[in-house]
């Protein structure tokens, strides 16, 4: 059985995409940016967004199984990351970090993807 989880966002529709699918006891999580004046602030609100959509649907953080962060700003790449180790800590996801050009709107400095698998599972 096939999930797909909408927040409602326009872009949504029109890129053709979910904001997460679950799928059995694994839910994707699409790239999500956060909002906030830095990188460290964003990647935050963007962890906060993904526990959100985790627990609305069944999951928990500790479920994270890989974790993706995206980062236009490269020079303050440590803010993105000491952000995911606040958040994921003895969790330890599989992770990648990679450098993006600018996304579509200049502000966004981060987006964060997200695979949990449900414990029970």
């Amino acid at each position: 059985m096939r999930t797909l989880v909408s927040t409602g966002s326009p872009w949504e529709s029109t890129v053709g995409y979910s904001r997460a699918v679950i799928v059995g006891d694994m839910i994707f999580i699409s790239g999500t940016a956060g909002e906030g004046e830095d990188l460290y602030a964003q990647t935050r609100n963007a962890l906060s967004t993904i526990e959100k959509i985790l627990i609305e649907n069944g999951f928990a953080l500790a479920d994270v199984v890989q974790s993706r962060l995206a980062v236009s700003d490269f020079e303050h790449w440590d803010d993105a990351t000491r952000a995911h180790g606040e958040v994921y800590g003895d969790i330890r996801p599989a992770f990648s970090l990679v450098h993006a050009l600018p996304f579509v709107e200049d502000a966004i400095l981060v987006e964060v993807e997200a695979v949990a698998v449900r414990a029970s599972a």
